[in-house]
């Protein structure tokens, strides 16, 4: 369930050893510190006296110490995995490696609570270690937007939406990067302890008590590193030349000598996207940068991104970037230095190197329609596959 949505009910009763406002924080070697210090911060400090009702922090180490800090820091925990029995909420802040697995203990640790009944959090790559431990099967999740790919392929019975900043399932909640850590964490402090407690709690950590959008606006345009030997990366280049064209992804399954369900599935296995999602994003995108460098309408900027009216432009742009692409333009231009010439772009922008780097899909495909979800398997066809966006 997305941010802006109310939290269901826990399925599982709270085991009579564990305690709700006690919160285990579970640190590894090689872990981001500042991921790590947000729910030290959050529910490791007694703020009573602003309103803020106070939590018990329980910090345990994942594995043997002492735990180095991504900065060479050493960090000793004052306790182990024991101590996570008494927690009703557990806190996966970060994991050093989405490439590595978790070790074994951990995992079986964290299962055993979410048996019992606990609340189990995964801030930004903590995701890893919670789908590692199959507690995101069959469930929403986010992570940063840079990893969702690599969390999607990596577990396809996650529905991974890089769009959001967190998402509440219940008694599993997951966010996206560093600072949508805190946003989580101000999300709990307000399902558990109502509005005016997280708002005195954001007011001392001066950031804002609810950021509304998620991390489409963060999106950028490549592809991840693995397709750059795949014969799907041909395919792909020619997309990000013709992006001023009217084509489908149909167009892209034919010249990849594919059928297109074929197509769809070997795409999204190799990058955890819809092809179509993929092919509106580029589209926003390459408007996005027109916008910024040329003087050219918004109706000619629709034209030149292969959008078939300036309406299904504007639909598009503000599901992703937040704002109409007019009031976009003015913005830009309002921050760039004054006297800074604009540059006019007459062709798409193509990357040198496909692979270099990660992209992200962006929201829905229609104005109007609710979002479809490009990393989750088994839902809804999505609308207007057949026809250019």
């Amino acid at each position: 369930m997305s941010q802006d949505s109310a939290a269901p009910e826990v399925a599982r009763k709270l085991s009579g050893r564990r305690r709700r406002e006690v919160v285990a924080v579970l640190l590894f070697s090689g872990g981001p510190i500042f991921e790590s210090s947000i729910p030290l911060s959050v529910f490791g400090i007694d703020r009573q006296d602003a309103g803020v009702p106070r939590y018990r922090l329980l910090v345990c180490a994942g594995e043997e110490g002492p735990l180095r800090t991504t900065g060479g820091l050493e960090l000793t925990a004052p306790y182990g995995l024991e101590a996570i029995g008494r927690a009703g909420t557990v806190v996966v802040p970060a994991w050093r490696s989405i490439t590595s697995p978790p070790p074994p203990e951990a995992l079986e640790a964290l299962r055993r609570a979410h048996e019992e009944g606990a609340r189990i959090v995964g801030l930004c790559t903590g995701a890893f270690v919670l789908a590692a431990a199959g507690l995101l099967d069959g469930r929403p999740a986010t992570t940063h937007w840079m990893y969702a790919p690599t969390l999607a392929k990596r577990y396809p019975s996650v529905h991974v939406d890089p769009r959001e900043l967190f998402v509440d399932d219940g008694d599993v909640l997951t966010s996206a990067g560093t600072a949508a850590g805190i946003d989580l964490c101000l999300h709990i402090v307000r399902t558990d302890h109502g509005t005016e407690a997280a708002g005195a709690l954001a007011r001392r950590l001066v950031v804002p008590p609810r950021r509304s959008g998620g991390q489409e606006r963060y999106l950028d345009r490549s592809l991840p590193e693995e397709i750059g030997s795949d014969p799907l990366a041909e395919v792909v280049a020619w997309a990000l030349e013709h992006l001023h064209e009217q084509f489908d992804v149909e167009t892209l399954a034919a010249r990849a000598y594919m059928s297109r369900r074929t197509f769809d599935r070997r795409f999204r296995s190799l990058t955890g996207s819809a092809p179509l999602q993929w092919l509106i994003t580029q589209r926003v995108l390459q408007a996005q940068r027109l916008l910024e460098t040329s003087d050219y309408s918004v109706d000619e900027v629709a034209g030149r991104c292969g959008f078939r009216s300036p309406v299904a432009l504007r639909g598009h742009f503000r599901r992703q970037l937040g704002s109409s692409p007019a009031a976009y333009r003015a913005a830009y231009r309002a921050r760039r230095p004054q006297g800074e010439p604009v540059t006019a772009v007459l062709d798409p922008v193509v990357p040198a190197q496909v692979g270099a780097g990660i992209r992200r899909p962006g929201g829905p495909l229609d104005p109007g329609k609710p979002p479809g979800d490009a990393y989750s398997p088994g839902r809804a066809a999505l609308p207007g596959q057949r026809s250019a966006p």
